[in-house]
């Protein structure tokens, strides 16, 4: 079923076309990105889709009863309630079925005073009810919640924390929350993993993958994409292309159509340059003229192909160093933090050795400490416990994920011109055009530019230092894709040692050699890139679980031996008492029977018979032996049990 359709919209902001012709359908199920470069117009057409936007001309099919949502960039949940209530709204529905089906149950309890037919009634709207509520999720909304919640790091003891006193970006992770729970038919997501750590990516992945409905997703996180779509639409130049498979896929395809294009063009350019010679040459000669004159009828219908576009402009810039470092670029050992008003440490236990040429990157949970780690490298911050020493000649430059070293007063021109006071203003425009920032471009003031605008700016400042250690807090965020693999090409070829923190995975794969990840008590090295990390930990969860499974079978073995070593025990223990009390009746009888003997023995036929007086003592001996051997196995047998 077609969810949405999109037939040749266009839309313009002033003389500023934005999109032109865009040809887009939505199915059930779809997972779809749309991608392309900062200001191609992806979040003009999710808000048209949206409804927030309407447009200049095409048509927008929808059904009518279509329920959407939609999550902006900059959205955040603002609310006087607390987080569990909050999410609670969701369910508004269930909440007044519920009570519904409880005022129902206290009139079936007064069924005494029901008709025959009330009660019928009752009962059978009390059971349309109770469907009705199961069949919504009645008996699962809460855990529905806490699942959601847990997924985006909100841990039951955040639930009752007011929503006014979490920052933007929780209210964000929020905002994203009350919208899965709501499973509207349509999701639109704009840049949906800002502000997500690592773990919390992996959840969002996971939860979108088995989402009941369809998805359209604009994201700048290639790894996020090629985790969750099928289909991607690319907008460039005003209008959207369609491709069939994961981000990668995408890409791969993209250039073999672009191969595909160029060569059916030069073909089409070389037969085209042929006709043209033979109608030059053949028009004029009596005996040939009317083939040329077909020819040139020919060529007039070919519907000539255009030039294949390929990618528009890109960013160009490489990093360099004025100096090479010593070998060893930083050691920390041992280093904890904790903020002045705070009773408990951030981290503690940080050891970190970087060598040149290393590139490290920085990976752990929100609020683990990562950008306070940079900063107290940079020398922002002092460590409270720890030492901290960088090598010979090491030069540092820094990126700033907030931006904070650009003066929003100043133009693009100054902002760069001030710091290097000594260039050429012709030479300071070359940079800035190497970034993008051309013509007029460059008297912008700081303060008008976009995210994106901005994190160029900054690049560009950073590689007119030339350092060669280079520190980045997030450097990927309000980068388009293209901009993040020019980037990361400049990375590569960098002679120098990086350390950077981010949550851009497909990044982390391109640039690292090694992930060093935070926790409270330290950190983790593991040699490698982003995947080999990943291998690593699932393979010590693996033996973990394994561990944890072995002692449980272990502890089950125990219990079994033990119950099995109990019941012989207590066999045993009943066999040896069924032994002694056969013994004591033995015995009991034996002596009774001696003591009859001794009896006989005293009479006179009997003392003064000398054969019978011998035969009886013998015979007495003989019992009291045998009493003596019961006694001692009587008493063994009492010690064992």
């Amino acid at each position: 079923m077609i969810l949405m359709q999109l037939n040749g919209i266009s839309k313009s902001f002033g003389a500023e076309e934005i999109l032109s012709n865009i040809k887009m359908e939505v199915k059930d199920n779809d997972r779809i990105a749309i991608v392309g470069r900062n200001g191609a117009g992806k979040s003009t057409l999710l808000k048209i889709m949206a409804g927030e936007f309407s447009h200049d001309g095409g048509e927008l099919l929808k059904p009518k009863d279509l329920t959407m949502g939609y999550l902006s960039q900059h959205m955040t949940l603002e609310s006087g309630k607390t987080i569990w209530a909050e999410m609670l709204d969701v369910f508004e529905h269930l909440l007044g079925l519920e009570k519904q089906i409880r005022s129902m149950e206290q009139q079936m309890e007064q069924a005494a005073t029901l008709s025959h037919g009330e009660y019928e009634r009752v009962l059978q709207q009390y059971d349309e009810l109770q469907q009705a509520f199961q069949r919504d999720g009645g008996y699962t909304y809460e855990a529905d919640i806490k699942a959601v919640l847990n997924g985006l790091h909100f841990h039951d003891k955040d639930y009752e924390t007011p929503i006014s006193d979490l920052s933007g970006g929780q209210k964000t992770r929020l905002a994203l929350g009350k919208l899965l729970l709501k499973k509207p038919q349509l999701l639109i997501l704009d840049e949906p993993t800002n502000h997500l750590d690592i773990d919390t990516l992996s959840w969002l992945e996971g939860y979108l993958v088995s989402y009941p409905g369809a998805i359209v997703i604009v994201s700048h996180d290639r790894y996020f994409l090629d985790k969750t779509v099928s289909i991607v639409y690319e907008i460039s130049r005003h209008k959207t292309k369609k491709y069939h498979g994961s981000y990668s896929k995408f890409l791969e395809q993209k250039a073999i159509d672009y191969d595909k294009e160029l060569k059916e063009f030069e073909k089409q350019q070389t037969e085209i340059k042929k006709m043209e010679d033979f109608i030059q040459r053949n028009i004029v000669r009596a005996s040939t003229t009317k083939r040329a004159q077909s020819r040139r009828k020919q060529l007039e219908k070919m519907e000539k192909m255009d030039r294949p576009l390929g990618d528009e402009a890109s960013a160009s810039f490489s990093f360099q160093v004025t100096t090479r470092s010593g070998n060893d670029v930083l050691k920390a050992d041992g280093l904890s933090f904790r903020y002045p008003e705070e009773e408990k440490y951030l981290f503690t236990n940080v050891k970190l050795h970087v060598n040149r040429g290393e590139r490290v990157a920085l990976v752990g949970p929100n609020g683990i400490g990562k950008t306070t780690l940079l900063k107290i490298i940079l020398g922002k911050y002092k460590q409270e416990n720890g030492t901290i020493q960088l090598g010979t000649n090491v030069q540092i430059g820094y990126y700033d994920q907030e931006q904070a070293n650009l003066s929003s007063s100043k133009t693009v021109l100054m902002e760069l011109w001030d710091d290097y006071p000594t260039v050429n203003e012709k030479d300071i425009r070359t940079v800035l055009g190497n970034f993008l920032f051309s013509g007029d471009d460059v008297l912008k003031l700081v303060s008008s530019l976009s995210g994106g605008e901005k994190a160029r700016l900054a690049l560009a400042k950073l590689m007119m230092q030339k350092a060669n250690l280079l520190i980045f807090d997030e450097p990927t965020n309000h980068l388009d894709i293209d901009s993040k693999e020019v980037l990361e090409a400049a990375l590569n070829d960098f002679p120098g040692t990086i350390i950077f923190v981010s949550h851009d995975r497909y990044f982390i794969n391109k640039i690292t050699d090694q992930v060093a990840e935070m926790h409270p008590d330290g950190i983790t090295t593991y040699l490698g890139d982003y995947d080999y990390y990943i291998e690593k930990k699932e393979e010590q969860a693996e033996l973990e679980r394994l561990q944890q499974t072995e002692e449980t079978v272990n502890t089950t073995d125990q219990r079994k031996r033990t119950f099995k070593e109990d019941k012989q025990l207590q066999s045993e223990r009943r066999k040896m008492q069924r032994r002694i009390n056969e013994l004591e009746e033995l015995i009991e009888n034996q002596e009774l029977e001696i003591e009859k003997l001794e009896k006989k023995m005293t009479q006179p036929e009997v003392y003064q018979d000398h054969e019978k007086a011998l035969e009886l003592t013998q015979q007495t001996s003989e019992l009291k032996q045998q009493v003596d051997n019961w006694m001692e196995e009587w008493t063994a047998l009492q010690e064992e049990i």
